[in-house]
């Protein structure tokens, strides 16, 4: 807290023996001792209290970040525009399934399947 060296505090010691005497000189010492002791808890206290007020703000601050982030980042857009897809791509498909005497909407010729246009079954 106070940059004191030995040698001012031996001149400290000096005056103060001087001015005290030494009946009331470690006396006065106990009381300083006892109020820098207290003054240094103080000031260490407020030190922690400022830093979890610090803390507790950056926390608020990172919170509200987050949030706003979160806010911003909307997948009903993408999810509609996947939708507007899949029906843009099943729209042919329905409209073949609806039309029968419409030409197939692929290039390539679908086989038939070999169960569609067959006799039925003597055992049934």
């Amino acid at each position: 807290m106070f940059d004191f060296g030995m040698g001012e505090i031996g001149v400290i010691a000096v005056v103060g023996l001087l001015v005290l005497g030494p009946e009331r000189l470690p006396r006065v010492a106990r009381t300083v001792g006892a109020l820098m002791r207290k003054a240094r808890h103080s000031w260490h206290s407020v030190r922690d209290e400022i830093e979890r007020e610090l803390a507790a703000e950056d926390l608020k601050r990172q919170m509200k970040e987050l949030q706003e982030t979160a806010a911003s980042i909307d997948p009903r857009a993408d999810i509609a525009a996947a939708a507007r897809s899949v029906q843009e791509a099943v729209a042919p498909l329905s409209t073949a399934a609806q039309n029968p005497a419409a030409p197939p909407v692929s290039a390539a010729p679908v086989p038939p399947h070999p169960a569609i246009g067959a006799e039925p079954d003597e055992r049934s």
